[in-house]
């Protein structure tokens, strides 16, 4: 069989089981699976398949077809033009998040000077290798409850040459930092407890992406300990969903003078911003 009419047949059949994004997944999988970019498939749309290629193929199909995120069937992601590697263990980085890091590569440069920033929850390492990377007067401290979790971020931090400037740790939140900092960025569980997702996102580590309180009870947590952890000026930065607003709102003007709230592409309220 061709590269086209292999195409064809696993789009159709990852629409029948619900991709909605099934000649992207398709095109995704089969580039990984024969070692080529995706743009090269344009251009060997008649190279025939062996069938050693064609059963591995079949098998990454199948995967998805059963609600598996691409990122896990090809092992990577690619996060603010830059590509990371991405297992069970952590969540797959969302193009939603890259709000939160442009925020902070934009307050790191607004400041002209080195900064210490904290990265809460790190998980595959995405926002601190992505902020370090395109602001290089920043070294990061990131955290992560998974020490599963911090082994594919130590990974990343090693892909991106960046082990002189992010440094990693095993803890609950803030706990394993050490100091203060100008920035604390995290992306911590936001999902009521016993919420439906979606097969692709239930998927992923649930202990990333459910908390108690509707929601809100790991970043009120964090809320609640950033001051006593930020140097004079500084800020946090929250990814969040429009559900928890509310939620924390009133630890927010306990801890903090100012605050802004950041929407993300679709118009949905997605980082929080704080400040004294």
């Amino acid at each position: 069989m061709r590269v086209l009419e292999v195409l064809k047949l696993a789009s159709d059949h990852l629409d029948k089981h619900g991709s909605d994004s099934a000649r992207l997944d398709a095109e995704v999988m089969l580039a990984q699976s024969l070692g080529l970019r995706r743009l090269d498939l344009y251009l060997q749309y008649d190279r025939s398949l062996s069938e050693a290629e064609l059963s591995a193929y079949r098998a990454q199909i199948a995967r998805r077809a059963h609600g598996e995120p691409v990122a896990y069937v090809v092992g990577h992601k690619e996060f603010m033009a830059l590509d990371f590697e991405v297992t069970p263990a952590v969540l797959v980085p969302n193009p939603d998040t890259e709000v939160l890091v442009q925020l902070a590569v934009a307050r790191a440069r607004e400041a002209g000077r080195p900064l210490r920033m904290a990265d809460v929850g790190t998980g595959s390492g995405c926002i601190a290798v992505a902020v370090a990377h395109y602001a290089p007067a920043v070294e990061v401290w990131a955290s992560d409850v998974s020490s599963q979790a911090l082994e594919v971020a130590a990974r990343n931090v090693a892909k991106h040459a960046m082990g002189e400037r992010i440094h990693l740790a095993t803890g609950d939140l803030m706990e394993p930092l050490p100091g203060t900092f100008d920035m604390i960025c995290a992306n911590l569980p936001y999902v009521a407890a016993g919420t439906t997702l979606p097969v692709e996102v239930r998927l992923q580590p649930s202990i990333a992406l459910y908390a108690e309180g509707n929601g809100a009870d790991v970043v009120v947590r964090l809320l609640e300990a950033a001051p006593a952890r930020l140097n004079p000026g500084g800020r946090v930065l929250l990814e969040i969903g429009p559900g928890i607003v509310s939620l924390v709102l009133d630890t927010v003007e306990r801890q903090f003078s100012e605050r802004r709230v950041h929407q993300d592409l679709g118009g949905h309220d997605r980082v929080l911003e704080a400040w004294s």
